[in-house]
């Protein structure tokens, strides 16, 4: 407790350092933060497809690892996954890129995700739906829109909008809210539709969904589905999300970059924090050097130090965290939605800690060198 009081008089002493040290600690955890959520953000829209669709198992073509990239598959799998023991459901997915052309004269490219009306409900989840309902789907041309990508979907999703789809008549009379993907935009519609207007057969599917019955494991149904049907591959729906990950990230630059943004904020924050104490602690060696002389040892002196570094790590932190909460709120109005975990924050919060702990090794080690005889000089 002793140390405590000192380690605030301390601080309250020489505000002006305290402060810069509380803004490093702040700097380094916000952008630490920032950069992690940008990220949640990415790689959970990167797997968007095989996270959110209601599906125990996809049934895709054997060489497909990312199910943004899926190929073609006859209608026939369906009827031969069906036949299958401990299936409960299996139902078709068709799901192709299109070129759109909108009244705006803008042009872009979209995802079209074709599925029965009657399954809907498992590859959009209804709270996602903000305007039209799914029966609306089944009429002439009509396909949703999705409301974070309105920028990209020529400006205008409103009810009855119309536009064209590889040269095709279509109108936009579903929205969706938070239905979105990694790369173009989540466009649903009927099966026949998706295939219509990707000039695909009647034949053709992108992938066959599983519900499994109660009791009956992913892994084996997977194995048993391999091993019975030719020319797929059938993936348990987290495997194929975690190979989708594995394989973007590897092929792209995304995780190098925010590392290297994350490794620079914790150099910065370390450096900051640390020549910031040192210079603190060159200001008070009388003050420290006093300690000495009436006894305290190099062990209370270092433990006063990092006593001060863990104070500034929890005000810089919590500062950084309410900044975080209103970054986060922020970007939501434009579509980048993500959130921290309890974990995840407390990982934050350890490494900053460190950082600061880490930091103030440079004041202590300045420090330790004082003679006590030297404050009579």
């Amino acid at each position: 407790m002793f140390t405590l009081k000192t380690a605030w008089k301390f601080i309250r002493f020489d505000k002006a350092k305290s402060i810069g040290v509380v803004v490093g600690i702040m700097i380094s955890t916000f952008l630490i933060g920032q950069q992690l959520g940008v990220f949640i953000f990415l790689t959970g829209a990167m797997q968007a497809l095989a996270t959110t669709v209601k599906a125990d198992i996809w049934v895709v073509d054997s060489k497909t690892k990312d199910v943004n990239q899926l190929g073609k598959l006859d209608i026939r799998v369906l009827h031969a996954v069906q036949s299958l023991p401990g299936i409960q459901d299996a139902f078709p997915v068709f799901i192709s890129g299109a070129s759109a052309n909108y009244q705006s004269g803008e042009s872009g490219g979209i995802t079209l995700i074709g599925v029965d009306i009657d399954k809907l409900n498992s590859v959009l989840d209804p709270s996602k739906i903000m305007a039209g309902k799914p029966s609306d789907l089944q009429a002439d041309g009509a396909i949703s829109g999705e409301y974070f990508e309105l920028k990209n979907l020529g400006g205008n999703i409103d009810i009855g909008t119309p536009l064209e789809i590889n040269g095709k008549r279509a109108v936009f009379e579903m929205q969706t809210k938070g239905f979105r993907g990694f790369g173009a935009s989540f466009c649903v519609t009927t099966i026949e539709k998706a295939r219509y207007y990707s000039n695909q057969s009647t034949n053709s599917i992108s992938a066959v969904l599983v519900k499994l019955k109660p009791g009956n494991n992913a892994d084996s149904i997977s194995a048993l589905i391999n091993n019975t049907v030719y020319g797929v591959k059938a993936w348990p729906s987290e495997k194929l999300a975690k190979s989708t990950l594995k394989k973007i990230l590897g092929s792209s630059g995304i995780a190098l970059s925010t590392g290297t943004l994350i490794a620079f904020a914790l150099i910065a924050g370390f450096f900051i924090i640390g020549l910031t104490m040192y210079t603190s602690a060159l200001d008070r060696l009388k003050d420290y050097g006093t300690l000495k002389a009436i006894g305290a040892s190099n062990k209370f002196i270092s433990r006063l130090i990092l006593t001060q570094a863990v104070i500034f790590a929890i005000v810089g932190f919590t500062i950084a965290y309410f900044l975080l909460l209103g970054f986060q709120k922020g970007v939501a109005y434009s579509g980048l939605l993500f959130s921290f975990s309890p974990l995840l924050l407390l990982a934050i919060f350890a490494v900053i800690g460190l950082i600061s702990i880490g930091g103030s090794s440079f004041a202590i080690r300045r420090i330790k060198g004082i003679e006590p005889a030297s404050v009579f000089r």
